[in-house]
């Protein structure tokens, strides 16, 4: 079974972190004020319209008893009760349609404001955050929790609010008709709450963990899904079964638990308001009785058990809705833990600017695009200064590690001139991404300066830095979009032109004359209608169109053939001219004509030089082994 990435473990929810979760929701809601506003009009005016019709019902059923005593006919007064009656419950009705349509509104309205927020605070967070939480994991917060979110505020909270005001609204009115009965009604009660808090409690905290279950399993669905191929080819797939069914399982205990409680209110619930509307129904009739209609009527009595069920009903109806109450805040919980994450930090200063440079190298910015670049650096005296890109890279006693008790890199100095290319061979895990990753600020330095034109780069702000540079990794990632989009990507404003050249320039131009619609061809699924080699060579075109002056290429040509390669060299030299190139190569034909070779091993150049030079070393040399090594392979 493939290694799983460490998702953390959320704290459960307290009831303390249960406030904190509702005061942070509350606060979405609240941007649509004017309509929970009519909603919280609609919901009173919802509840108190089925009391004021319950209350309605006593008169006109002792005005029949009376009417039957006395072998009268009814009178005009019980028509208009009647028909006010019926105009009550209409009513309601209608304010019932209306509040449920408005939260509707909102919650969708909420739900898109939380959906905006994360994904916007998802572009401000570090690779490593993206490194350590499965693709899968993260589209469950947006899908599953913000779906069992909308259940919560479209229909369980509505339906908590009115409960509230209906048994309130009910009790008054239970007071005023028996204060005796209403005793009875008390006790029911205090019996449900106490049952609710017990029950409720119990299954809170699995809740939670149920959220974080379909997170996991979701994350390896898509991961396999993604690698099926790989599945297949290895015939791992009943070890990979193995592995769904232990996510699986977990997923099914913590539901299983969390449902257990939760479900097991309603039941209890309804036995218990059956038992109080027998109780209430034979002490009615007893008071009726004994005290000769004088202290209890039959219409009060059809009232109050009608009012009794109008209490039992919301406590049991609102018990049940429980288990959606608190996913809806486990999924919050986790939805706000994305949105507390610390973003990405940038102390930055240094921007890139535009920039006019006359003949004496005297540099001046511009407020429009000239082709050229500089990097304006404001100094604590409020003097400026600007300093022309060029693509100078320099390592000084660099050393990092992902975690602190391993170290990648140690001591690392290296220095790339503008125009230079250089290279960086070695075995796997040897630090070569990690040193191109450094100089994107994908990771900051601990020890150690990386100077860019002489300029720390943490002094520069990020995003300007990475402006300047522009990537080809061996991992390549096509967006849904045409394929001048895609080629558009490392250029928002180039012309289609550009884009063509840029195209031309990486030898993609040919094959992608022949697709289907040429540039506007449609590309799905990360590009999976071409092969691996064409999307690379999408990938080297959207680099050649941004054309900064720095170029990292990380095994760009690994999934292009040796004859494709050899065709696009001379493009590559274009795409290379005048800038500083970093290469990661294993195939090591492709770095012979560098500058500069720094051979890596566990995190330490051990040898540095051109082609031949390295070669010379001889057969105790690692690049002369590497070489060789390779060639004899061939």
């Amino acid at each position: 079974m493939a290694r799983m990435r460490n998702v953390p473990h959320n704290m459960p929810l307290t009831p303390r972190n249960n406030k904190k979760t509702i005061g942070r929701l509350l606060k979405y809601l609240g941007k649509s004020k004017g309509k929970l506003v009519l909603v919280f009009i609609t919901l009173i005016i919802s509840s108190l319209a089925g009391i004021a019709g319950t209350l309605m019902v006593s008169n006109l059923i002792n005005t029949i008893q009376v009417s039957v005593e006395n072998q009268s006919a009814l009178g005009s007064d019980f028509y208009t009760q009647l028909f006010t009656m019926i105009g009550i419950y209409l009513a309601g009705i209608a304010c019932t349609y209306t509040y449920q349509r408005t939260m509707v509104s909102i919650s969708t309205g909420t739900l898109k404001r939380l959906r905006d927020d994360m994904f916007v605070k998802m572009q401000s967070l570090p690779i490593r955050y993206f490194d350590t939480h499965t693709n899968g994991e993260l589209m469950s917060r947006f899908t599953n929790d913000t779906d069992v979110m909308r259940e919560m505020i479209s229909n369980s909270l509505p339906q908590l609010i009115t409960a509230f005001i209906t048994v309130v609204g009910a009790l008054i009115a239970m007071i005023f008709s028996s204060w005796m009965l209403t005793i009875i009604i008390v006790v029911m009660i205090i019996i449900m709450l106490f049952i609710v808090k017990k029950f409720g409690g119990k299954s809170s905290k699995y809740f939670i963990a149920n959220q974080r279950s379909v997170g996991k399993v979701n994350g390896y669905i898509e991961e396999y899904i993604e690698g099926q191929k790989v599945v297949k080819v290895f015939c791992h797939e009943e070890e990979t079964k193995d592995g769904f069914d232990i996510l699986n399982e977990e997923l099914r205990e913590n539901a299983c638990k969390a449902n257990t409680f939760a479900n097991m209110m309603m039941p209890i619930m309804g036995n218990i308001s059956y038992i109080t509307y027998a109780v209430i129904a034979m002490v009615g009739i007893a008071i009726y009785i004994l005290s000769g209609g004088a202290l209890l009527s039959i219409g009060t009595i059809v009232m109050f058990l009608m009012l009794t069920r109008m209490v039992s009903n919301p406590i049991g109806t609102s018990s049940q809705q429980m288990n959606t109450i608190l996913m809806g805040l486990a999924g919050a919980e986790r939805i706000f833990e994305v949105l507390d994450e610390e973003g990405e930090k940038d102390e930055g200063y240094v921007t890139l600017v535009n920039a006019n440079i006359d003949e004496d190298g005297n540099i001046t910015e511009s407020a429009v695009r000239t082709g050229k670049w500089a990097w304006k650096h404001p100094h604590h005296d409020g003097t400026l200064t600007y300093t022309e890109l060029k693509g100078d890279v320099r390592f000084v006693d660099v050393t990092f590690g992902y975690d602190e008790n391993k170290t990648v890199l140690k001591n690392v100095s290296l220095y790339a001139k503008p125009g230079q290319k250089i290279a960086f061979v070695g075995s796997t895990g040897a630090g070569k991404t990690t040193i191109t990753n450094l100089i994107n600020r994908f990771y900051d330095v601990p020890d150690g300066k990386i100077r860019y034109d002489g300029i720390n780069i943490n002094k520069i702000k990020k995003a300007d830095l990475r402006r300047s540079l522009a990537m080809v990794l061996q991992d390549t990632h096509l967006f849904t979009g045409t394929v001048m989009e895609n080629i558009r990507y490392g250029k928002l404003d180039a012309t289609d032109e550009e884009c063509i050249e840029a195209a031309k320039l990486a030898n993609a131009h040919f094959f992608i004359s022949h697709l289907p619609d040429g540039y506007d061809t449609m590309l799905t699924a990360d590009g999976a209608n071409l092969s691996q080699g064409q999307r690379q060579l999408l990938s080297i075109a959207r680099a050649a169109v941004a054309n900064p002056p720095v170029l990292i290429l990380d095994e760009a040509t690994s999934s292009i053939d040796t004859r494709t390669e050899a065709l696009i060299e001379k493009g590559m030299d274009k795409l290379m001219e005048n800038k500083t190139v970093f290469v990661i190569a294993h195939r090591l034909s492709t770095v012979r004509n560098s500058n500069a070779i720094m051979v890596l091993e566990k995190g330490e150049i051990i040898e540095r030089g051109d082609h031949q030079s390295l070669l010379d070393i001889g057969p105790e040399g690692k690049y002369y082994q590497l070489y060789n090594g390779l060639f004899e392979l061939s």
